[in-house]
C-alpha cells in the first residue's frame, strides 16, 4: 500500500476535530436553499475553496444537491488550482488515499493510472501536500456521498485542452462526479468584486473559458477544461450562487468572490 497523504488546514480551514467537523458542514448543508425538484443530478460543479467562515455557505449550495445521490456516485475527479509550488501541467498524486479527519478517502489508482498516460499529466507529490484547493471540499464530499474513491488532480500552468483531456478520459457515467475548485477575484473593495465576479459568471454561464482572466479566478485553468468539454458535450449550467467575503464573514475593503455552479447533461434546468 501507498503513503497516506495528510491533512494540510485541518483546525485552520476547516475544524479538524471530527465531531465538531460533523456538526459543522451539516449545519452550512441545512442552511443552503433545498434541492430541487428529483430530475438529473449534476455531472460537474464549480465550488469555491477558502476558509469555511468565508465560502462554506457557497460550497453547500453546491454540495446540497448530492445529498440524494448517496449510493449513486462512487467516483469524484477533484481538479484545484496549485496555490504552492509552480509547475507545467497536471499533477496527480503517488499516495493510495488522502487522510481527513472524518476518515481517509482512497484514491482511485486504476483512473490515475489512465491519465497518467495523457501529455501534460504527471505525478508531482509535493503539488499535493499543502494544497488547501482540494483538500476543503472532502469533508463537504464525505457528508453527502459517504464512501467514494478520489482522483485529486492539482492544476499548475496548463491549457484548456490538457484538462479537457483529462476530464474526457475519466467522464464515466453517473457514477462520476466532477468538481473543479476555484475562488473568484482576489482583495478588490466589495463593488469592484461584484461587478468582476458577474462578469466571471456571465462567461462561465456561456461556457466561454476565453472571457475568464487570471484575475478573475484563481482556478482558471481547471474552470476553462471543464468550459471546453462543456460546450462540446452541450452541458446545461445552473448558477447555484454568488457571493463574496463581504456577504458572509469579513470586511468589505478587501474581498474574495466565491460562486458555485452545477453542470447538466441533457437539459438541466431542474
Amino acid at each position: 500500500m501507498g503513503a497516506v497523504r495528510q491533512p494540510a488546514v485541518a483546525g485552520m480551514f476547516y475544524p479538524g476535530e471530527p465531531g465538531e467537523l460533523s456538526r459543522v458542514v451539516a449545519g452550512y448543508l441545512g442552511q443552503a436553499d433545498p434541492a430541487p425538484a428529483p430530475g438529473p443530478a449534476p455531472k460537474a460543479l464549480i465550488v469555491p475553496h477558502a476558509g469555511y467562515i468565508y465560502s462554506g455557505p457557497i460550497a453547500a449550495s453546491a454540495y446540497a444537491l448530492l445529498a440524494p445521490l448517496q449510493g449513486r456516485i462512487d467516483r469524484v475527479v477533484l481538479i484545484g488550482p496549485s496555490h504552492r509550488v509552480a509547475f507545467r501541467g497536471l499533477a496527480v498524486s503517488s499516495a493510495a488515499a488522502y487522510a481527513m479527519p472524518g476518515g481517509a478517502i482512497a484514491l482511485d489508482r486504476a483512473a490515475i493510472d489512465v491519465v497518467l498516460r495523457l501529455p501534460g499529466v504527471g505525478t508531482l507529490d509535493p503539488a499535493h501536500t499543502q494544497e488547501h484547493s482540494l483538500e476543503v471540499h472532502l469533508p463537504f464530499l464525505q457528508a453527502v456521498l459517504g464512501e467514494f474513491a478520489l482522483v485529486p488532480v492539482v492544476a499548475g500552468d496548463a491549457d484548456a485542452e490538457t484538462v479537457a483531456a483529462l476530464l474526457d478520459a475519466l467522464w464515466g457515467g453517473p457514477e462520476t462526479l466532477i468538481v473543479i475548485s476555484t475562488d473568484l477575484s482576489h482583495y478588490l473593495d466589495y463593488e469592484a468584486a461584484r461587478r468582476l465576479d458577474a462578469a466571471t459568471a456571465q462567461a462561465i454561464e456561456h461556457l466561454d473559458g476565453r472571457a475568464i482572466g487570471s484575475e478573475q479566478a484563481c482556478g482558471r485553468v481547471p474552470v476553462r477544461g471543464l468550459l471546453a468539454v462543456a460546450k462540446r458535450r452541450g452541458l446545461a449550467v445552473r448558477r447555484l450562487d454568488l457571493r463574496n467575503s463581504g456577504d458572509t464573514a469579513g470586511p468589505r475593503d478587501r474581498v474574495v468572490g466565491y460562486g458555485a455552479w452545477a453542470f447538466y447533461e441533457g437539459k438541466g434546468d431542474g
